[in-house]
């Protein structure tokens, strides 16, 4: 390869790898950001509040135009889910960068 496309190269690559670690940069703020959010739905999901909701909800004593996705099992269900999925996958790639 000459002098010039493998600098080239070079620079794409630079380029696409500071974008990817500028936007997974972003991406852990947000998740850091969202965390305390997560912990406070995975307390909710399935306590004495949640089931009450949730018997309210059958017995059609909440509003018609209440959002109540959070009354369901599979939402909350795999929030929660892929949450530990993908800190079992950065976990991996830190051990990998690390190893």
């Amino acid at each position: 390869m000459d002098q010039r496309k493998r600098i080239e190269e070079m620079e794409k690559l630079l380029n696409e790898s500071r974008e990817a670690l500028d936007g997974l940069e972003k991406s852990l703020e947000d998740y850091r950001e969202t965390r305390e959010k997560i912990r406070r739905l995975e307390k909710y999901y399935g306590s004495d509040e949640w089931h009450r909701d949730r018997e309210d909800d059958a017995a059609g004593k909440l509003p018609g135009d209440l959002h109540r996705g959070v009354l369901t099992e599979d939402l909350v269900y795999d929030v929660l889910t892929d949450e530990r999925e993908l800190v079992r996958q950065m976990a991996e790639a830190a051990a990998e960068y690390l190893g």
